[in-house]
Formats: C-alpha cells, structure tokens, sequence
C-alpha cells in the first residue's frame, strides 16, 4: 500500500448529473506518485471521457487497440528554516524556492489480456531558487528524464526495461523521495506477475540514478546495486532485497558493503480501525565486518466518527538499530538504503537509522477541501555508541561526547487546501527541540521550519 499526499486520496473524476445519466458508475483510478501504475484505459468509452475536461488528455485513441495516456505535475514549494540543523549548519537560516515540472506520455499496444507493449516517458524540470550556498541535486537537475522504459507482456506477466520510479510498500527501504524537488529513480529490469485481489509477485535487478545539477547530466550509479523479490499478498507483504555499495561509510571509513534485508509487513483495515506493522532483518559484510541489524514498526490508528469532523487519530512507534559495539568485528547499524523523502514530517533532519521514535499524530477535514493534521515526535538513541544520521544515512553527530539517549522533540502542523480535484494549496509549521545528545555534542538551538506548497496534477 503506497502512501500519497491528501491531494492525491480525491477522486480525480467528478461527474455532472448529466453524465452519471448516460454512462454507468465509474472511479477513476487513484493519482499515484510514479504514475505509471494509473490506469485509464476504461476512458475508451468516449461518454466518460466527457465527464472531465481531463478525459480527453488520459486517453488518447491512436490506432485499434492502441492509445496514449498523458499527464503533468506542477509544483512550487517554498521552505523557510530557522537555525537549520540546530544551528549547527554554515548558513543556518535558509529560505528557498523549489519549482518542478514533470510531464508523462503513456502509450499502450495491445490488450491487457493478450500480448501487449508500452512505452513511458517523463522528463523533469526541476530548479532551485535561494538555496545557500549552492543547491545540490536533491535541489534541482535542471532538465533531465526522470522515467524512460519499455514494457512487454502476455497477460498477467510483464517485464520492464528503462529507467523507472519503485515504490514497495509504505516506501520504508524503496522510496520515491518524492519529497525532495528531484524524485529518485533506478535503472534496470523488473519482471512482473499479477496475481488477481491486488496481489502482486516483482522480481527486479537495479541501479539507482545518480541525479546531477546539469542539464541531461543524470547517470546510473557504478557503486550501488539493489535487486530483489517483492511479494504483495494482502495483508501481508513479504519481500527480500539484496544492496551493494563499494563505497559505503560507517564509522568514519569506506568499505564494500552487501546486505541482504529480509522484511514482513502485515497491514489492513476493519471498521474504523487501520494498522501497518513492520519488521526487518539485515545481514551481510561490510568491510570484513559481519552486519547484524534489523527494524521493527507499528502503526495504529482509528477514525472516531462519535467526535465533530471525524478525526482520525494515529500512533507510530519505531526502533531502528545501532551499532551497540566498536570494535567486534558486527556492524549493528540499519541501513534504510533508498528511503522516502521527509520519512517523519514534513522537518526531518534525522533518518531511519540508530533510532527509537513514537509519534502520535491527528488529522481531519474541516469542509469545502480543508484539512489539517497535527502531530508529535519524539526521538531517542537505540545504542549510546553509535551517532546520530540523516534520511540518506550520512553521520551528522557523533557518539563521542555523549552517552545520553534523548535526541530531541518535535511539533508540527498542517493545513490543506484542494481548491480543485487538480490543485492544492498547503502549508506546515514544524519545530525541533534538541535533547540531550544534541545539547552535549554541538550547537543546540531549535530548528524551525515554514513550508508552502501549490501543487497542480492531472
């Protein structure tokens, strides 16, 4: 089950009284972040086509049997930060402006229940305004193709070939960062097979692409493989993923690094109740080192209809492992390897690494397309001898001068506005208190962050 911004939970499609006259019900599929996975292919009947002004660009007639899907994201978002990693960063206060574009073409050959082919194009045009002192890929790749592959099939069984976006599970090891202004997409192959029920089996041999800040400058990485099973069986998910990096950095030195992750996802919903409970294993050497590390999660929530607005209140507590030992030739550390952008809000300064975090959080609508959410986070050390690390896993405070626990608290808030089934408005207001670890290791203010957004998709 993939996660999706609120913009993207609403149905895309609204019809007229007169259109829901003349053609039986229909939903349109979900908007989904990588986009390929939306199937528009029931717009062949030209009556719904009519019921949006979208229809006529999510289906395309070209020739019996053959027809293209089209679609384009546009997105603003500014972020104000105020003592930028508790002011221990060189230019501690930030404020910048991200901007991208990412247009698709979609076009299909074929039925779905014989051979088939396809074909998926999306450039992106991502820049970076403001960013001190320069902006980074992750800020902007300028002009670049962001998804370029090739898609053979005979029924139930497809093989893709080409540059693509991978999103398993709630994107905990495999992510999108979609995020950030610069998504992150790998290179290879991916067999799969459809099991009916949306159950699902993948197979996939790939290297993730190395993003630059120039114009067509994007390159598949030469240090770092992933390959893998990926099995959908609702409510379970059971999967296993292979990962090479020969220029890996733990505790200050780079070494080859391969580790295998073995992981069970059990999540679903009954009545107002959802779950999602989550656990993995790694295994594997780095630098002669043998690697023993593993994750556990549990989400849990429930929509309470007997308050006003019918809130949905939801508790998520994480342990991440550390390396409990130096020197003992075991390498504790997880590696999350290529996980969603912003993984605990829309401020998240540290990654899914050494780390125990309980986050409750609230949300709601408030009528006419307004939603909010608020929501709270705590974050304690899992192994005193091990540092503290960013979502791409970088060290960004050792263990040295320090034996506490306490990392540090947050608060944020947000507000949505889906002023059109194609346009939203949001904005958020975090805050990081630092704890003792941060307090004993470095500067130690709190880190604000103001974010707008205006996204604009179909």
């Amino acid at each position: 089950m993939k996660r999706y911004s609120p913009c993207l939970l609403l149905s895309f499609f609204v019809p007229t009284p007169s259109a829901a006259q003349t053609t039986e019900a229909w939903q349109a599929p979900t908007l989904s972040t990588t986009r390929y996975d939306e199937d528009w292919s029931d717009l062949a009947d030209t009556k719904k086509r009519d019921r949006h002004w979208t229809g006529q660009f999510k289906y395309i007639p070209v020739a019996t049997d053959t027809w293209l899907s089209t679609g384009m994201e546009v997105r603003l978002r500014n972020e104000n930060y105020g003592d930028n990693l508790w002011g221990g960063d060189d230019v501690a206060d930030n404020s910048y402006l991200w901007v991208r574009a990412m247009p698709y073409a979609d076009l299909h050959v074929g039925s779905k229940s014989g051979l088939h082919a396809r074909a998926f194009v999306q450039p992106i045009i991502s820049y970076a305004i403001g960013v001190a002192p320069s902006a980074g890929p992750i800020d902007q790749s300028r002009v670049d193709i962001l998804q370029s592959f090739a898609e053979v099939g005979l029924g139930p069984v497809t093989v893709r070939g080409g540059r693509q976006m991978l999103s398993l599970g709630t994107e905990r090891l495999v992510g999108t960062r979609y995020g950030p202004n610069t998504p992150l997409a790998f290179d290879g192959l991916r067999g799969s097979l459809a099991l009916g029920n949306e159950r699902q089996f993948d197979l996939f041999l790939l290297n993730p692409v190395q993003a630059g800040t120039d114009s067509f400058d994007d390159r598949t990485s030469d240090t770092r493989k992933l390959w893998g099973a990926y099995a959908t069986l609702p409510p379970f998910d059971l999967y296993y993923l292979g990962y090479r990096n020969r220029a890996a950095r733990f505790g200050g030195r780079v070494g080859r690094e391969e580790r295998h992750s073995i992981g069970l996802r059990f999540h679903g919903t009954h009545d107002d109740w959802h779950w999602n409970i989550e656990g993995v294993w790694q295994f594997g050497l780095y630098d002669r080192q043998r690697i023993g590390a593993w994750t556990a999660s549990m989400e849990v929530g429930r929509t309470l209809p007997f308050l006003p607005l019918s809130p949905d209140a939801t508790l998520r507590f994480n342990i991440v492992s550390g390396d409990k030992r130096t020197n003992d030739n075991r390498l504790g550390t997880f590696n999350a390897m290529f996980p969603k952008g912003k993984y605990f809000g829309e401020l998240s300064p540290i990654g899914p690494t050494n780390i125990i975090s309980l986050n409750p959080r609230i949300s709601a609508p408030l009528g006419k397309g307004l939603s909010t959410s608020l929501a709270a986070m705590a974050y304690w050390r899992y192994a005193r001898n091990d540092g503290i690390y960013d979502i791409p896993g970088n060290l960004i405070r050792t263990a040295d001068d320090s034996r506490a626990r306490f990392i540090g608290k947050e608060a944020e808030a947000t507000v949505a506005w889906q002023i059109t089934s194609e346009l939203e408005l949001s904005t958020s207001l975090s805050l990081f208190a630092p704890g003792a670890v941060i307090r004993q290791t470095g500067p130690a203010r709190t880190t604000t962050l103001i974010g707008f957004e205006a996204n604009f998709r179909f």
